[in-house]
């Protein structure tokens, strides 16, 4: 029996498992591009009486191996995604083999979005806008030609309060809500829509710290552990200048990533990389609370505390006397003039010369009606990302 043979009935295997037993589902394409992977441990029967139930465990992990190579791109990789949700033994052996987004290069488990992206290379996404239901969705692009086709990564949704915005960020495109269990954080700005704070549903590294509160409120207890102490972890802190009418010109920002250390730029520089949600022993998703909080807000952020931190700032577009408008260059990617675009490079404030200071780590820019780009690399992750476009979206009173 050939190694072809082997891969192609594990595939058709798993196949008939999925459907028996426990539910993939892969979103792409304009018809079905809301759906998002998921998966739970239930044993299945099917399993236990297919001939891949007893298979050594050396033989076992060579398949695998052989999977994980050949399923490179999306659609055929949620083959990847669906073995490890066969059950335990076979999830842990996927865990060991594939590797992190930053030496991967792919996107393959929820875990993915909260790891820094490649070096020396902008991963290609793009967002998608509802203003009827004030929600944002944000896709891989699989296609450089078209942004209808592509994979589901996270969701947003707007929440307006008297005094500042919310928006709550979750794994799941259709329970967007901060009581979801697959809620894993949320951006909030000032009233005048000039400070932002990223918060993260778990603490992004060992010296991240949690959002004092008043109370506390869990969801989905059976799948919480009791001990976990989750909650609103600093992530980072967007300021836009003030510019009235635009009496200074295109938008200025800046933003302190307080998860991430200014030497991750630098050559052999490491920036925090999460490897699992941290929750209780059950394989699901992971229930985060929300905290009605007494947050730290953005424009309280001390000066001295940014000492240490990457800081970010938005490249300064130049005047084009032909055209009479401001532009940046986005290598295509970018194709309608909007007040929103940016591109983001590493401040020198980090007291780091050179071309690190020239690398465009986040950029993103209109290309339709509701449609726009977004792509990044190391050392932010797809969550960071997202968050820092969503502050482009909001309303800025005293900055136009």
């Amino acid at each position: 029996m050939s190694f072809k043979s082997i891969l192609q009935d594990v595939k058709g295997e798993l196949g008939s498992i999925s459907r028996k037993g426990f539910d993939v589902r892969f979103g792409y394409g304009r018809s079905r591009s809301h759906r998002v992977v998921q998966d739970c441990s239930v044993v299945v029967d099917a399993f236990k009486q297919s001939c891949w139930a007893n298979m050594p465990p050396e033989l076992l992990r060579d398949v695998l191996l052989r999977i994980e190579a050949s399923e490179t791109t999306w659609p055929p990789r949620k083959n990847v995604v669906a073995c490890a949700g066969v059950c335990r033994s076979w999830r842990e052996i996927m865990k060991e083999i594939v590797k992190t987004l930053e030496v991967s290069g792919k996107l393959t488990f929820p875990i993915s979005l909260k790891q820094p992206g490649l070096r020396g290379s902008l991963l290609q996404c793009y967002i998608k806008r509802n203003r009827s239901s004030q929600t944002y969705y944000l896709y891989l692009g699989l296609n450089q030609s078209s942004n209808d086709d592509g994979k589901f990564l996270l969701a947003a949704r707007k929440c307006r309060r008297p005094t500042c915005t919310d928006y709550i960020i979750s794994l799941n495109c259709d329970d967007v809500s901060k009581g979801s269990s697959t809620y894993i954080g949320r951006l909030r700005s000032n009233f005048l829509g000039t400070k932002f704070t990223i918060y993260d549903g778990q603490p992004p590294n060992a010296e991240a710290r949690v959002t004092k509160c008043r109370s506390t409120r869990q969801v989905n207890m059976k799948q919480v552990s009791p001990k976990l102490l989750a909650g609103n972890y600093h992530v980072a802190h967007i300021s836009y200048e003030l510019n009235v009418l635009g009496s200074r010109g295109p938008r200025r920002m800046q933003c302190v990533m307080e998860a991430i250390p200014a030497s991750s730029i630098e050559p052999g520089g490491v920036a925090p990389t999460q490897t699992e949600f941290h929750h209780s022993g059950l394989d699901s998703f992971p229930s985060i609370p929300f905290f009605r909080s007494k947050s730290i807000r953005a424009e309280n952020f001390p000066n001295d505390q940014k000492e240490g931190l990457l800081v970010l700032r938005n490249k300064a577009p130049r005047w084009h006397e032909q055209l009479q408008c401001w532009c940046l260059n986005f290598n295509g990617r970018v194709t309608v003039a909007s007040v929103k675009n940016f591109q983001l490079v590493a401040s020198l404030e980090n007291g780091v010369a050179g071309q690190e200071h020239e690398n465009v780590i986040l950029q993103f820019g209109k290309v339709g009606k509701d449609v726009f780009t977004m792509d990044y690399q190391y050392p932010i992750s797809a969550f960071q990302a997202f968050a820092i476009c969503l502050s482009s979206f909001d309303t800025k009173i005293a900055c136009e």
